[in-house]
């Protein structure tokens, strides 16, 4: 996840001035980190120490898509994007994922920065080059960032909003000029950048959607695309950095394809049948009941869990309080009162889960106990604003026997209702106008649904009637661009560096921009206060103080009910590949597999002959 900064450096004639030199670059470096620690791997480093530099080249990889996709251009806030498809850009620099938040070069060989982290400067390798053959220069840097900043989606422009321009100042050199000084996550925010072919969008239109395949720089190009079904991706062979210490061992899949299901259930029986190879299931009961094909007796198909060192986030049924329903937190506390977590993960889950209660879950930077006294500094000028438990009591989510029978839960919710002036009229509850509350739960997937029929007979236990709401993906994403819902299952998914994406989560900034992740509508000047000194923290411990004295606000807040988590990943795929023996500690890597030599490219049913 990621921020951002800004400039201080004096030009005459186009020579630096030797005598205010002492605010300009630091030495140029092969790699940025959060806090300026040393980063893991040296200058001189060959490969990731998750990968096999020697891996194969060869075969195919088959996933499955969810619903479809209508374009092959995930930069805009129209249509519904093809997956995999950043495979074909290139970006700046590269992401190692053993790390918390370190970035080495990609299309930059050099990265220097200010001091004081006002400005960024990337020199672009001069073998870098985009599919046409046609080099990689500052001039497309330019024109990505401002093409993005003018006509990308409008999360865009949160991410980058304290970059005040990119300057080309050579054929290769780009530099970023920040508004602000101070922001430590926004020099590596910005080499996420992907990089564009200015040449290419000459004389076209950016936002829209488009079937047409693009133009990039990366590991793949696409092959072939049928609408909405399926797309194909191929590895490009004469890679310009293919032999580049950051890439070495990965992208080792000849042939990427990605097959589109309308939903789960029938992807899952696509997946035992041999029709793809590689699935990462959510579905708890799936996992325990839905496996026992022969392929998994005998360990054609192998079943496994790998451990995830990622923060698990906050997966939970977000209120959209720009409904005037949900603006009570009385209200919102008293609607998750009534959703039995415990007699869910038994009945329908096999135990498999442990409930969420912080939105930094599985990580040090989770709020426990009462606040530090570093916390308490930062929370301090905004008592009178927040709730009184921020500062006295460690929250946690409702806890039922699991018998199903909620009565303390609902006598509880009951009250908290009627404090807020809503109340029951002939076996109705009825809001402060008198108008009977109903409430839409908007889902895309089917598998949600066994999960709120219990909750929505809780709700009708006190006369609040929920209605279950099943949309296709473009109209679900429609419906979440214009904020038309009134609770939907969302996850808002956290980095161990979390940073700048939390404007986009929380910040007054982005509650009224379509194509956000503010889905909840927040616009409070504690959390925004709090979000700004999250992505200004200057050390890891002022990070993890902002962090938790955020989380406390957000829970005491009532905005979501939390749902659950688990640690692991939970992959089924098909013996034909073999991995590193590391595995990074924060993804799962499945682009440093490779395809066993002399395996068929697709699997081998039970007594077929090869």
């Amino acid at each position: 996840m990621t921020l951002f900064q800004r400039c201080t450096r004096l030009l005459a004639g186009g020579v630096l001035l030797l005598g205010v030199a002492v605010n300009a670059a630091a030495a140029a470096r092969h790699a940025l980190t959060l806090y300026d620690e040393p980063p893991k791997y040296p200058a001189n480093f060959q490969h990731f120490a998750y990968v096999n530099p020697d891996a194969p080249k060869g075969g195919t990889l088959r996933q499955a898509g969810d619903g479809g996709f209508d374009s092959l251009n995930p930069f805009i806030n129209k249509g519904v994007a093809a997956d995999e498809i950043g495979l074909v850009y290139d970006t700046l620099t590269r992401r190692s994922l053993d790390e918390p938040f370190t970035e080495y070069g990609l299309l930059a060989e050099k990265i220097e920065k200010a001091a004081d982290n006002g400005w960024v400067r990337f020199t672009l390798r001069p073998q870098a080059r985009f599919h046409d053959g046609k080099p990689v220069t500052a001039a497309d840097v330019v024109f990505t960032f401002e093409t993005l900043m003018k006509d990308g989606a409008p999360q865009y422009r949160a991410y980058y909003a304290d970059v005040e321009k990119a300057v080309a100042e050579g054929e290769r050199t780009v530099r970023f000029v920040f508004r602000h000084k101070g922001n430590r996550e926004l020099p590596l925010i910005v080499g996420q950048l992907p990089v564009f072919p200015k040449h290419a969008w000459a004389g076209r239109e950016f936002n829209r959607t488009s079937l047409e395949p693009p133009l990039g720089s990366g590991p793949y190009r696409i092959a072939e695309v049928q609408a909405g079904r399926s797309i194909r991706y191929e590895r490009v062979k004469d890679w310009w950095a293919k032999d580049l210490p950051v890439n070495r061992g990965q992208y080792n899949f000849d042939s990427l394809t990605v097959d589109y299901y309308r939903d789960n259930i029938v992807a899952l029986e696509a997946l035992k049948a041999g029709q793809f190879d590689f699935w990462v299931e959510k579905s708890a009961k799936n996992w325990a009941t839905a496996y026992d094909s022969p392929a998994i007796h005998d360990g054609r198909l192998i079943k496994e869990e790998i451990v995830n060192h990622n923060p698990t986030g906050m997966q939970a049924f977000v209120f959209n309080l720009r409904r005037p329903q949900f603006q009570d937190a009385r209200v919102r506390e008293a609607l998750g009162l009534l959703f039995d977590f415990e007699w869910t993960n038994r009945q329908l889950f096999h135990s498999s889960y442990v409930r969420t209660r912080s939105y930094f879950e599985n990580s040090e930077l989770a709020a426990s106990g009462l606040p530090s006294p570093a916390e308490l500094k930062l929370l301090e000028p905004w008592r009178n604003r927040l709730p009184p438990q921020v500062f006295s009591a460690e929250y946690q989510p409702p806890h039922s026997d699991g018998s199903g029978v909620l009565r303390d839960q609902r006598r509880r919710a009951f009250q908290l209702l009627q404090e807020a002036g809503w109340r029951l009229e002939k076996d109705r509850m009825v809001d402060t106008s008198g108008k009977p509350v109903t409430i839409e739960a908007m889902l895309a997937q089917i598998d949600f649904e066994r999960v709120l029929l219990p909750y929505k007979r809780n709700l009708a236990s006190l006369g609040i009637e929920l209605q279950i709401r099943r949309v296709d993906v473009s109209q679900y994403t429609n419906r979440l661009r214009s904020r038309d819902f009134d609770l939907i299952v969302n996850n808002f998914a956290q980095s161990s560096s979390p940073g700048n994406e939390q404007r986009e989560y929380w910040h007054s900034s982005s509650a009224d921009d379509p194509g956000s992740r503010n889905f909840i509508g927040l616009k409070d000047p504690a959390i925004d206060a709090l979000v700004e000194g999250l992505i200004n923290a200057d050390s890891r411990q002022s990070l993890i103080d902002h962090t938790r004295a955020l989380d406390r606000v957000l829970q005491w807040g009532f905005y979501v009910i939390p749902n659950w988590h688990i640690k692991t990943w939970r992959v089924a795929h098909w013996n034909r590949f073999e991995r590193p023996a590391v595995a990074p500690l924060y993804d799962i890597g499945l682009y440093t597999w490779w395809a066993k030599p002399g395996e068929p490219s697709a699997p081998v049913a039970a007594g077929e002959s090869r």
